[in-house]
């Protein structure tokens, strides 16, 4: 699978990062949105900001989410960038909220993935595209 912007002229590609941080330091949550940004900056992502969930709870409509929820649905946006899955929360929310950001018409790119999608290969950088936005 090539990298979004290789081998194609296109316009900046706008994405939004999101964090699940509800234990840590300040220290740790800054690792995490630096990871996200030299992700972006490595793959020619345009990372509009980064949205954290600091509240433990299983709603999948938690105030974080539904901002980002509210910028996906705004034009030019491409995706969702996460350090992992599990910052989409536990394997039943996650999946929920997965399911949110694929009706919103976005990608979710996962910057450390666990495993390959069935069917689909891995990149060399060992970075999972999810979901991809049609005509980008």
């Amino acid at each position: 699978m090539e990298r979004i912007t290789e081998h194609r002229e296109i316009g900046e590609v706008h994405v939004y990062g999101y964090l699940r941080h509800t234990t840590g330091s300040a220290a740790r949550h800054t690792a995490l949105v630096d990871s996200v940004a030299e992700y972006c900056l490595h793959h020619e992502l345009t990372l509009h900001g980064v949205f954290t969930e600091r509240d433990v709870t299983t709603n999948p409509l938690a105030t974080a989410f539904i901002g980002l929820l509210d910028v996906l649905a705004l034009a030019g946006t491409y995706g969702v960038v996460v350090p992992s899955r599990s910052h989409l929360g536990p394997k039943g929310l996650a999946a929920e909220r997965e399911r949110r950001i694929e009706e919103a018409g976005a990608s979710l790119i996962v910057v450390r993935g666990s495993s390959p999608r069935q069917g689909r290969e891995r990149p060399a950088e060992a970075q999972s595209v999810v979901r991809q936005r049609g005509g980008v």
